[in-house]
């Protein structure tokens, strides 16, 4: 519940603090001393969109707090979930700065707007007399239903099986649309793969060949070359292999007379190894060498052939190319079996359809159960709301398609006059009997919610007399179970407050405060009898106040 609300430098609040009751809180006031201002700040804190006019004094920050008692709601796995600290009382705190920025806390701890929101909706419920156009909402009738049948994991059961169900769908199109262009891309693609796979690409042939092409167009200048220097090395005449040959011989006769001739032959030695590996090489390599015009003629024609090939599919070199092959074969197998793949997927929504549709079944039913209990508890109220003749039914059909909410589309049918045709609420209810229903429909969800706290603005609306008693006394008994606060402008009702508050204008700013017993008295008697207040106008208010 709201223990306390703190409001600084908003809209014509300086500043502004709330103690309330854990019952019944009563906050009347003046048209335009600034109800609206109030309810305005409060949600600002609990996550609704700074519309720019939150600053009274825009070189300030403005600051909305509310410290909330969380003792037994249960909500230590929501603070895990979102990494905060839990306490049995926590404040919300929000700050828009003077730049426009906003920043969101729950207790010490930063939190995503979000978040807060979410956290608010568990708190505290606002209900204005603009909501009473909700009843209108197919969505708000659905929710209801389900709220008091407490349908929550059935529901929740269902919204992934109709997201799972729309997400097979919309994957069944992108295979459709993409078996649509792959079939006039098949022929064109079976083309090209059959081309490249024809040709045998292999990874680094173009360079191999390109080194064989140019072994092959010049081999008889290589080979005269090679046979060159094999010449200058082994001849026997002249070659230099049978000179250092001998040359090392010779230092071999003279080390023992001659020490330096000793590593001269070494180095010799070794400088004849190197030399006679060369020579062993180049022999290798004359007999390798040979004019081939005919495998010259088929290097250049395999380099034209991948070159073209190159070309043609604007690939940067060959490894380019076979990723373009690979690509290709690729899509080319996907056309092929894409029909198998539709055919899978047509499967698996027709089987996530079923799955939504038996869950959607299964919604229907226990939506059914409730209809009577709901039905009854609003007429109830209604009664007791002195409309005695009053018809309300619940209208449950099913849908030929599936929504979000299920299968159904549910509507309040209204006849105030027992003999007329029940027509939806929404379209025939006076905004007095709108706000009569809507408090029915409050107090029946509010119990079923075990919401801590509840707000309603103004929902007593175009009532007044025994039937305004009527609604101050319902909306007295819903705050034995819960904290409620009540903005109202009926005498009846207000006198029903434990604590009430008044807002009033003063040098063109909104203040707020407590009203004491005496007080309480001339607040309600000047409800009744307007700005001046009479002795009778008192001794009525009096009687309000003793029940």
């Amino acid at each position: 519940m709201l223990r306390r609300l703190t409001v600084e430098n908003y809209a014509l609040i300086d500043h502004l603090e709330l103690e309330l009751d854990e019952h019944l809180n009563i906050i009347t006031g003046e048209t335009g001393a600034g109800k609206s201002i109030l309810l305005g700040a409060l949600g600002l804190l609990l996550g609704n969109k700074n519309d720019g006019s939150a600053m009274k004094d825009a070189a300030k920050n403005c600051v909305v707090e509310g410290l909330f008692s969380l003792r037994g709601l249960g909500l230590e796995p929501f603070f895990e979930e979102h990494e905060l600290d839990y306490d049995e009382e926590v404040v919300l705190r929000r700050i828009i700065t003077p730049a426009g920025k906003s920043r969101s806390f729950v207790g010490d701890l930063p939190a995503p707007l979000a978040t807060v929101k979410e956290l608010g909706g568990r708190l505290l419920d606002i209900h204005s007399q603009h909501q009473n156009l909700i009843l209108s909402s197919e969505a708000f009738r659905t929710e209801a239903l389900d709220t008091l049948g407490g349908n929550g994991a059935l529901r929740a059961e269902y919204a992934g099986a109709y997201a799972e169900a729309g997400r097979t769908r919309r994957e069944l199109e992108v295979l459709c649309e993409a078996a649509e262009v792959g079939r006039r891309d098949e022929e064109w693609l079976r083309f090209q793969v059959e081309e490249l796979v024809s040709a045998k690409l292999r990874e680094g042939e173009v360079a191999e060949l390109e080194q064989e092409q140019a072994v092959l167009a010049h081999a008889d200048r290589i080979g005269e070359a090679l046979g060159t220097l094999q010449r200058a090395l082994d001849d026997e005449q002249t070659g230099i292999l049978p000179q250092l040959k001998a040359s090392e011989t010779a230092l071999s006769h003279i080390r023992e007379q001659y020490p330096a001739a000793v590593e001269w032959g070494e180095r010799l030695h070794s400088a004849l190894q190197e030399l006679k590996d060369i020579q062993s090489t180049v022999a290798v390599a004359c007999e390798r060498v040979e004019a081939d015009p005919e495998r010259l003629q088929a290097v250049d024609d395999r380099l034209a052939t991948l070159y073209s090939l190159i070309r043609k599919h604007r690939a940067a070199d060959l490894e380019e190319l076979i990723a373009v092959r690979d690509r290709y074969a690729a899509r080319l197998e996907t056309i092929v079996h894409g029909d198998e793949a539709i055919e899978a997927a047509r499967e698996a929504l027709a089987a996530a359809e079923r799955r939504a549709a038996e869950l959607a079944a299964r919604l229907h039913e226990a939506r059914a159960k409730v209809v009577p209990v709901f039905e009854q508890s609003v007429l109830d109220t209604l009664r007791s709301l002195g409309m005695a003749e009053t018809v309300f039914r619940i209208s449950l059909t099913r849908t030929l398609e599936l929504t979000p909410s299920g299968g159904d589309e549910v509507r309040y049918l209204f006849s105030s006059n027992g003999t007329a045709v029940p027509q939806p609420v929404e379209k025939i209810a006076s905004g007095g009997e709108l706000s009569r229903v809507m408090l029915a429909v409050k107090v029946l969800l509010a119990k079923r919610m075990q919401l801590p706290t509840i707000l309603f603005d103004e929902i007593d609306t175009g009532v007044s007399g025994r039937i305004a008693d009527a609604m101050g006394q319902i909306i007295s008994t819903l705050s034995e179970t819960m904290q409620v606060v009540d903005i109202t402008h009926l005498p009846q009702v207000a006198s029903k407050g434990s604590s009430h508050f008044v807002v009033y204008k003063e040098a063109g700013r909104t203040h707020l405060r407590r009203l004491s017993a005496e007080e309480r008295t001339r607040e309600i008697a000047k409800m009744l009898s307007g700005a001046e207040v009479t002795a009778a106008a008192l001794e009525q208010a009096k009687i309000l106040l003793r029940g």
